[in-house]
């Protein structure tokens, strides 16, 4: 009764309900405006609503996450430009769609498909997250140490074409989660003797600056673009149309889910190994591939919405974020006095369920606010860049100095969006940075406490990991993502697969 209770807080509170409903369509207009990020907005937001009730700062958060996971798909599909990075592969099939004045019918399909992905995506979170957490009461100390390694890995490998970069990239973040005094022995760790280092580098103030600052900056190089007109027709697709790619959102949508959960990946990863995946199993589509094919429009947008759902499984179980808004969630529970992780879970399920009621909430919105206002948003796409990129860095700097009330955090956010402009200029992924600042202080506790309880005996650590069945499996897999992205992996699967192919 309780679970049921929790879970139809949003429902029966007009408040939460209408946070919900305003942060979805928020979240819709924010990703869909190039230039904009739901990781920028939710950074951002968090700097407004730390002072906020619990309940109603994540319900705007939720709400924020969710719509702006599916209006990336706007711009792709009317400009060519995904106004996030989870719509790539849905402008490859969505944008010439339009161009044969078919954007009615992309739209209308791909929000519809979202609200699918997405409800797939929470019904896995429901039905398998308490599972997950009854299991992760198991982990030990190296597990977790071993699960925040992993994490940075995957997201280093995966979200970028070089593991060295994504390393490289993960490092730094948790050296700069380290920067201040060890909260064990107090102690200054890379403050250079600098007293306003002493305190640390808030994590939001890196968040805003590599997502918002870099990404005005990198639109300085198009501020003179100029954005086409789009003639909208139909928009609600029949249901004949929705059942014929049903089967196919269903597996795209469990691709969507897989990847999300895991800690570090994201939708655009989902989006763009669905849109393989359709490529694959689909015999006749209903244009090639790239030159709009509905099945292109529809792997993508389940994917990267029921990866939302996807993403919330390792954070609510694990403490461990899916992606980069997630991570920044988990900073918003740790304001709030809440510690994602298993025992969040066994102390506080009421906050699990008003999560997931809440990501149920702003998926029925989803369908709402997608199918309606079309013509509006086509004037708001058309913003002049040089409209928007003073909007975007003005937002930063009150976003950043708004947590602390300090301009010291607004420094730091400016000198990190320089930063984050050239590794992005450069090719070096920031996911990793922002997940190794996050899970600094998880990487660094756990591998104190797993020394500190093995009388910091190196071989009796060690020991450890080889003799945990669960240790030694994170392990493998840590090994197998270094080993996958050497040369000498890729030049032995090379010969492998052009010895079966002589054998052939």
């Amino acid at each position: 009764m309780d679970t049921l209770l929790a879970l139809l807080t949003v429902f029966t509170q007009p408040q939460l309900f209408l946070l919900v409903g305003l942060g979805t369509f928020l979240g819709v207009y924010i990703g869909a405006i190039p230039g904009l990020s739901v990781t920028m907005a939710v950074s951002i937001l968090i700097s407004f609503t730390f002072s906020w009730d619990v309940y109603p700062a994540i319900s705007l958060m939720v709400g924020i996450y969710m719509g702006g996971v599916y209006g990336g798909s706007r711009t792709a599909i009317l400009l060519n430009i995904p106004g996030a990075p989870s719509a790539i592969a849905t402008a490859m099939d969505g944008y010439p769609m339009a161009q044969r004045g078919e954007a009615g019918e992309a739209i209308g399909v791909t929000t519809v498909m979202s609200f699918f992905g997405g409800l797939v995506g929470i019904a896995v979170l429901a039905l398998a997250a308490p599972f997950v957490a009854e299991f992760a009461l198991t982990f030990q100390p190296r597990d977790y140490m071993l699960l925040a390694v992993l994490g940075i890995l995957l997201v280093g490998s995966l979200s970028a074409g070089s593991l060295l970069k994504g390393i490289f990239a993960g490092a730094l973040g948790i050296a700069i989660g380290a920067v201040g005094r060890d909260p064990l022995t107090f102690a200054e760790r890379f403050t250079f003797d600098f007293q306003i280092m002493e305190g640390g580098i808030s994590f939001i103030a890196v968040m805003i600056g590599m997502f918002g600052i870099s990404e005005a900056l990198l639109q300085l190089h198009h501020v003179g673009a100029e954005a086409m007109r789009q003639k909208i027709d139909r928009i609600v697709p029949s249901w004949s149309t929705v059942r014929k790619y049903l089967p196919l959102s269903l597996q795209t949508s469990s691709i969507g889910v897989i990847i999300g959960a895991l800690p570090g990946t994201g939708g655009d990863i989902a989006a763009l190994m669905a849109y393989d995946h359709a490529k694959r199993v689909t015999k006749k589509p209903t244009r090639p591939f790239g030159t709009g094919a509905m099945e292109g429009l529809v792997a993508p947008e389940t994917a990267n919405n029921a990866a939302v759902g996807g993403a919330f499984v390792p954070m609510m179980t694990l403490g461990i974020p899916g992606d980069a808004v997630t991570a920044i969630m988990i900073g918003a529970l740790f304001i709030h006095g809440l510690n994602p992780g298993p025992m969040l879970m066994v102390d506080q399920p009421q906050m699990f369920w008003f999560i997931v009621g809440a990501l149920l909430t702003a998926n029925v919105f989803i369908l709402i606010c997608g199918l309606t206002g079309i013509k509006l948003f086509t004037k708001i796409v058309e913003m002049p860049r040089a409209v928007l990129i003073p909007l975007i860095m003005l937002l930063s700097v009150v976003g950043a100095y708004a947590v602390n009330n300090s301009v010291t955090d607004v420094y730091w956010m400016l000198g990190f969006g320089v930063f984050g402009y050239f590794m992005r200029h450069y090719g070096y992924p920031l996911g990793p940075v922002i997940l190794g600042v996050i899970l600094s202080r998880l990487l660094d506790d756990n591998w104190r406490r797993a020394i500190i309880s093995e009388r910091e005996d190196l071989g009796a650590f060690s020991a450890g990991i080889f003799g945990s069945p669960l240790s030694l499996t994170l392990l493998l897999v840590v090994v197998a993502i270094f080993v996958s992205q050497t040369p000498v992996y890729a030049m032995l699967k090379s010969r492998i697969s052009k010895r079966a192919a002589d054998q052939a």
